[in-house]
């Protein structure tokens, strides 16, 4: 069964598309000639042929499509001096056809599963089922994979390149790496901080930090001098008196004062012997000189190396590198000037007393923790010129981790995905499987039918059931007949001769009705009459006369019943028309209550330009061919082309033809402009008329039939016969108070 039709694109329809939807098992189409409903009842037949339309089935199951159309009469009996043979099932064959009948039976089960399967595999509307629970969970994860984008696209970008305009695209690169990333897992800052270099602007090699060498500087803190305790010769004779007093460093440094001024004592003036002198240059012997020189050179040289490296350090902080963390630098250089300056003062005052034991305080974990400060800015720019050196490598590799890192985030919710999914393709791929299977049923069953219905087909009792009908009808004049083949039939006058050729138009349209009418219980070849299908009845009844069109009204109706009794094997049945008495005729059902049934549906085709519109309505929209002339007025989107015969139309049927009134008379309540308008409505219907049409001259514009529409309502209300005026346009009724009341 069809459940919609989309239309665009074709004849005079437009590139928007018409639908109609919610179709039942009787639908009706009313429209005037050349709306657009042949082009509907084509689309139907043949759907492959229009590529811009489309045809929805139930569940898939596309049903053989019978189509009672122009093109049909002029395919079967306007191109062929015959026609083609109408084979039924014969009734004597008791046996085979209730295996026809059991094989149906069996045929229609499994139609009933793979309609069923269809349905929980994806729903009624093919957007449902097990297949739509599929997509909403993976537009469930799309949604979730591109909030992770929006998270962190501002920073991680790079990463992203190539995913960051499309959520789908986003998401399938999530699954895709779900599946084969195995790059490390690195925090978010670490991977921000990577991010700047690798996705910046293209980086330049960064210049190694100095090292600083304090090998040389904390040797000097472990000089054998710095607790020596240097003294003069002890066996001297005055050594004795030197130790007594501790006076070693202050004899020293007035020795020079001694030498200057000539052997005499500096402190008490007095002049000594040359055994005193000879003495004293004892006591200060070559290894008291020797150790005094090694003092004065640690002390310059350590004075010398610390600078050195101050010096060196400064210019380090003066230029850093942005990977040195340049505070920690600045802190441990404070405590490195601090512990110099104080172990510049111990050295000098182990110059000025040789004597004394001094101790200088360790320059080692400060020179160890500057040097692992700049150790480890080194080690980062290595690590940055080896990714400046490759780059594209690096890339490779700093996208790898950001999807890693991504995946991290997204563990739980993949996880979750990835069990309902899996339940899901299962189910997906059993149901697929049963389906497969049983159409693979179907097919064999209806070999099995065609084979059954070849044994027991004839064309002649579709022979006989048209000229009965013919006969009971009136048609004397001509009869069906077997063709010399035996598979096809001609049309014959009582003496045998040829009656395709002379037969009237309403005749020609009788006898293809018929034979349409026997083909839907039949097949033109011999198998095939127990195949489901669709009917469609596009305006049968055109140059019939009457009494006929209640004749095809009545077997239409009668098809109507098998429909619903579910004894054939029509399963759907459309009729478009634009016969307002055919249309009543058909679609009359004492049972329905107003209100369209749940088995039928209703449709008018309109044009109201150029192109073809759809209006669904809830109720039988056709009531007589004057109700319909109201329904044109009413209209807000009315043909202007149009409007005017309308209006002539309404005001011949209700004031001509039911009320017997004078037009002279309506014309006379009118001045000016208004008279010559109403002249002109009442011209093409007034008997005897003495007007003609070409006394007006009028341009058709919306302002022209504003005032039809006008002078229209006022003969009405002028007439005293506003009240059917207001019934007829129902809702569409709107006052007007310059209208002057009747006369």
């Amino acid at each position: 069964m069809i459940e919609s039709i989309t239309i665009s694109g074709v004849a005079t329809y437009a590139t928007t598309p018409e639908v109609l939807d919610g179709l039942s098992q009787f639908n009706y189409l009313f429209g005037s000639n050349g709306t657009g409903k042949t082009t509907v009842s084509r689309v139907i037949a043949d759907e492959n042929k229009f590529p811009t339309c489309k045809v929805t089935w139930k569940a898939g199951t596309k049903l053989q499509p019978l189509v009672y159309n122009h093109d049909f009469i002029e395919r079967n009996f306007n191109q062929s001096a015959e026609l083609k043979g109408v084979f039924t099932l014969g009734e004597e064959q008791v046996d085979t056809l209730a295996k026809i009948a059991a094989t149906k039976e069996e045929l229609d089960a499994l139609t009933d599963k793979v309609e069923n399967l269809t349905q929980n595999l994806q729903g009624l509307d093919g957007k449902g089922g097990k297949k739509g629970e599929l997509a909403a969970l993976e537009t469930k994860l799309k949604d979730k994979c591109w909030a992770q984008k929006q998270k962190h696209d501002e920073k991680l970008q790079g990463g992203f390149e190539g995913y960051r305009n499309s959520a789908e695209k986003f998401k399938s690169k999530v699954l895709q790496e779900q599946a084969s990333n195995t790059a490390t897992l690195l925090t978010l800052a670490e991977l921000e901080k990577k991010a700047e270099s690798v996705f910046g602007p293209t980086p330049t090699m960064e210049v190694s930090v100095p090292a600083v060498d304090t090998s040389n500087i904390l040797e000097y803190e472990t000089n054998p001098i710095l607790k020596k305790r240097v003294i003069g010769k002890e066996d001297v004779d005055i050594a004795a008196m030197i130790k007594k007093l501790g006076n070693s460093d202050w004899v020293r440094e007035g020795r020079g004062f001694y030498e200057t001024n000539s052997q005499v004592c500096p402190f008490c003036q007095q002049e000594t012997t040359n055994a005193f002198a000879q003495s004293l240059n004892e006591y200060f012997d070559e290894t008291f000189v020797t150790d005094s020189k090694v003092i004065d050179d640690l002390t310059k040289n350590y004075e010398t190396e610390a600078a050195r490296i101050q010096q060196q350090i400064v210019a380090i902080i003066a230029s850093p590198s942005k990977f040195l963390d340049v505070e920690k630098l600045k802190a441990e250089k404070e405590l490195l000037d601090a512990k110099i300056t104080l172990n510049n003062q111990r050295l000098t005052g182990k110059k000025k007393e040789a004597s004394l034991v001094v101790e200088l305080e360790s320059l080692s974990n400060v020179c160890k923790a500057i040097r692992d400060l700049l150790d480890a800015a080194n080690t980062q720019v290595a690590t940055h010129n080896k990714m400046v050196a490759n780059i594209a490598t690096e890339r490779a590799i700093l996208i790898s981790q950001v999807w890693k890192f991504v995946l991290e985030e997204m563990k739980t919710d993949l996880a979750e995905f990835n069990t309902v999914k899996v339940a899901l393709e299962k189910a997906i791929t059993a149901m697929t499987s049963q389906i497969s299977t049983a159409n693979l049923g179907k097919k064999t069953k209806i070999t099995e039918i065609r084979e059954l219905e070849k044994q027991t087909t004839s064309i002649q009792p579709t022979i006989e059931g048209i000229n009965s009908l013919l006969s009971s009808f009136g048609f004397q004049g001509f009869k069906l007949a077997e063709a010399t083949r035996g598979i096809s039939y001609k049309l014959v006058r009582s003496d045998g001769s040829d009656a395709k050729s002379t037969l009237s138009e309403g005749e020609k349209t009788f006898i293809t009705f018929l034979y349409f009418y026997h083909l839907l219980k039949g097949s033109e070849s011999d198998s095939g009459m127990t195949i489901d299908r669709i009917v469609v009845f596009d305006d049968p009844v055109s140059s019939l006369d009457s009494d006929i069109l209640f004749i095809v009204g009545s077997l239409i109706k009668g098809l109507f019943d098998e429909v619903r009794a579910g004894t054939g094997h029509i399963k759907q049945i459309f009729v478009l028309t634009h016969n307002v008495y055919f249309h009543k005729e058909v679609t009359y059902n004492s049972k329905r209550k107003g209100v369209a049934m749940t088995e039928e549906t209703f449709w008018i085709v309109r044009k109201p330009g150029l192109v073809s519109k759809f209006d669904k309505h809830s109720t039988n929209p056709i009531k007589t061919s004057y109700e319909l002339l109201w329904a044109e007025v009413r209209k807000p989107d009315r043909s202007n082309l149009a409007i005017q015969n309308t209006l002539r139309r309404i005001l011949e049927n209700y004031f001509k033809i039911l009320g017997g009134i004078d037009f002279d008379d309506l014309c006379e309540m009118f001045d000016g402009k208004d008279k010559l308008i109403c002249k002109s409505l009442c011209s093409w219907v007034h008997d005897g008329s003495h007007y003609a049409h070409d006394d007006l001259y009028v341009s058709i514009d919306d302002t022209m039939v504003d005032s039809y529409l006008r002078v229209f309502k006022a003969i009405f209300e002028k007439s005293g016969h506003c009240e059917h005026y207001k019934m007829m346009m129902s809702d569409a009724y709107v006052e007007d108070a310059s209208i002057a009341a009747p006369l």
